[in-house]
């Protein structure tokens, strides 16, 4: 009796764990945000362009991780365009990254990044903050990255406009 009160225990704790952590991952794919829409204002307008980069798929034996789309970086912003889509995923964030040809998430360890702020929406136009101050000669990638699993999502290398 005692012994299989216990095991009922430990099998309720178990189930109840696992269907959290699966709740957790599943609840971005079931309830995925809306589109984003963002246009760039007549003020961002007036800043030119200087890289431009399109977000690939790093890993293509990971159906789980990838991105799709361009970016394009101005001296006060980074902006995602229309055409930007990743799969979706728990708390990602969009960094700017000293380094070129981020291809695994341990590329980036050791490396000087910029968090510019979390993923607003898995697809569709954004803009993003460059922190005042910030030298954008000493950057060469935007990546999508989880900051929850610490895992790379999507790079960009970024290609200077002349």
């Amino acid at each position: 009796m005692l012994r299989s009160l216990a095991i009922f225990v430990v099998g309720a704790v178990l189930g109840t764990g696992f269907g959290v952590a699966l709740g957790f991952f599943l609840f971005p794919f079931v309830f995925p945000p809306a589109p984003a829409a963002e246009q760039l204002s007549t003020a961002d307008r007036a800043h030119a362009v200087l890289a431009n980069g399109t977000f690939i798929h790093a890993n293509p034996s990971d159906p789980i991780h990838w991105g799709k789309g361009s970016a394009s970086v101005r001296e006060d912003s980074v902006f995602l365009g229309e055409d930007f889509e990743v799969g979706p995923g728990p708390k990602f964030h969009v960094y700017l990254v000293a380094k070129a040809q981020i291809r695994a998430s341990g590329d980036l360890q050791g490396q000087k990044f910029v968090d510019l702020g979390r993923l607003r929406s898995f697809k569709g136009s954004q803009r993003y903050a460059i922190p005042a101050g910030t030298d954008l000669a000493k950057y060469q990638s935007v990546i999508i990255w989880c900051e929850q699993f610490s895992v790379l999502i999507s790079p960009a290398d970024l290609m200077r406009n002349s």
